[in-house]
């Protein structure tokens, strides 16, 4: 693990457990987060990149453990995943905290804020989901989402382990930045992810993310090979990451590792730092019919007017899932095949 549970130094009043620590002591006091490629060396006193792990007399402790700033009900459909349990509604929390820093931000109060939080522990919150199935919703488990859940990854690791035991499914909703070892300890209990590739050129993550693409590409690549599920979502945003070219690469890429793997093309809209005008529709269906040229599901989020969030058969057409918002109406899929033409379709439900 990332921490050293002896050295948890106990529990808070009222039972709330102390901030947990994470990383390794570093040299002349400093603290070293192994979690994702920023490879912070923190000073005493200091919190890393993300603001949530702070160096205290040499240990690095992940000060947000169990602090959720953020719970829902929400459709799978939101997350977006399109081709994981449709229809199905799934526990979302979120935490504050995130290692890139984007300027287009659509969730920057959690992120980049500091919102109030309550503690819930990671038996509260599998309980808080078996709870939504007992009243008779579709909640198929938790999804961790909102800001970036690797940066809560010691609460998402225990509470992923808790919920995988009480037959609850696990998703990430992340932008992928996080080293290797610390993703392929948390893969064995995740069920489903949808990783941001926000763009397919490195000067775009430097120049908007202060991050970098080749950990994300590593990220997907690793999921994809390790068979958990991944959907892939774009936030196209005018004139810097939405040319035909660009999209064509991104598209051919994720079809070198596997021509099913769903693509979301999101619309970008002014917020945070930044203030370029929306995405042209024109260019969002554009984008689609490039990408479509090397995956089987391409779908466009955030222009309900483009009417492309149906899935269709890749081999006969047909409709199979008819989605409107949030509403979701599905054809019988038997045996993961088209009930028309027999096609095999890349759905998990």
């Amino acid at each position: 693990m990332f921490y050293e549970p002896g050295l948890l130094p106990g529990d808070k009043p009222g039972g709330e457990p102390d901030d947990k620590p994470d990383g390794k002591p570093g040299s002349g006091g400093r603290a070293d987060c192994l979690v994702c490629p920023r490879l912070c060396h923190i000073p005493p006193g200091r919190r890393g990149f993300c603001r949530v792990r702070e160096n205290r007399d040499g240990v690095l402790y992940a000060v947000n453990y169990g602090q959720c700033a953020a719970q829902a009900l929400d459709p799978m459909e939101k997350k977006p995943l399109y081709h994981f349990y449709p229809g199905s509604l799934i526990l979302s929390l979120g935490a504050a905290g995130c290692n890139l820093h984007c300027g287009f931000c659509q969730n920057w109060q959690l992120a980049q804020g500091d919102p109030p939080a309550v503690y819930l522990a990671p038996e509260q919150a599998v309980a808080l989901a078996l709870r939504q199935q007992e009243a008779g919703h579709p909640c198929v488990g938790l999804a961790y989402t909102y800001s970036e859940p690797f940066m809560w990854y010691e609460y998402v690791y225990d509470t992923a382990i808790l919920a995988r035991q009480a037959g609850l499914k696990n998703v990430l909703v992340t932008n992928g930045y996080i080293n290797e070892a610390p993703l392929l300890a948390l893969l064995p209990y995740i069920d489903a992810m949808n990783i941001d590739v926000k763009a397919f050129t490195d000067d775009f993550y430097h120049r908007h993310c202060a991050g970098s693409l080749a950990p994300v590409l590593h990220t997907v690549e690793t999921a994809v090979k390790r068979h958990c599920h991944v959907e892939i979502t774009t936030l196209l945003v005018p004139g810097l990451n939405d040319s035909e070219a660009e999209v064509a690469r991104l598209s051919g890429w994720l079809a070198a590792l596997h021509p099913e793997i769903p693509l979301h093309f999101s619309r970008y809209f002014p917020n945070y730092r930044m203030h370029l005008p929306p995405t042209p529709l024109e260019s969002l269906s554009r984008a689609r019919e490039t990408a479509l040229q090397k995956l089987r599901y391409v779908y466009i989020g955030n222009a309900p007017e483009l009417d492309a969030s149906d899935t269709g058969c890749p081999g006969c057409g047909k409709l199979l899932i008819r989605r409107h918002g949030y509403s979701v109406r599905s054809e019988a899929i038997t045996g993961g095949r088209c009930p028309a033409c027999g096609e095999k379709i890349n759905i998990v439900h």
